[in-house]
């Protein structure tokens, strides 16, 4: 089996964001809480795909959530930040596959594959990409 995060730094991921911790992400070891890593690639896919400065969705559409999967790797330790990279790996009619990473002082401390699916908030049903929309998704694939 191929280690795929082995070498990972930020700067192989199209979408880079970061995250302040907080006091009330640790848990009784001293560490942040596994829990909180959701949050982190939350943070990671928002600024990503919701990014008001260039817009993937039109009115009426949003992304949710069908599969998050993530590794743990390093212990990430308060205080201090996170920073987070995303970048698609595949774009289906309707969904986008992601690979997300967590890293604190340039350290990898988490990765993970990250499943959205476009979605019509009227039908309540999955939505296929425009053209205009795959061609953005598209360009969020990195070489790595």
């Amino acid at each position: 089996m191929v280690d795929e995060t082995k070498g990972l730094t930020l700067q192989d991921f199209a979408g880079q964001a970061y995250d302040k911790l907080r006091y009330g992400d640790t848990d009784r070891q001293g560490h942040v809480n596994n829990a909180v890593f959701a949050t982190f690639m939350e943070t990671g896919r928002v600024e990503l795909i919701y990014n008001p400065q260039d817009p993937l969705l039109d009115e009426g559409f949003s992304f949710v959530l069908a599969k998050l999967d993530i590794n743990y790797i390093a212990e990430v330790l308060w205080p201090g930040t996170v920073e987070i990279g995303t970048r698609v790996v595949r774009v289906g009619r309707s969904s986008v596959t992601m690979q997300q990473a967590v890293f604190q002082n340039g350290k990898l401390c988490a990765s993970a594959e990250t499943v959205v699916v476009h979605f019509d908030e009227a039908t309540r049903k999955s939505h296929a990409f425009s053209e205009d929309q795959r061609a953005k998704l598209e360009g969020w694939i990195s070489a790595k």
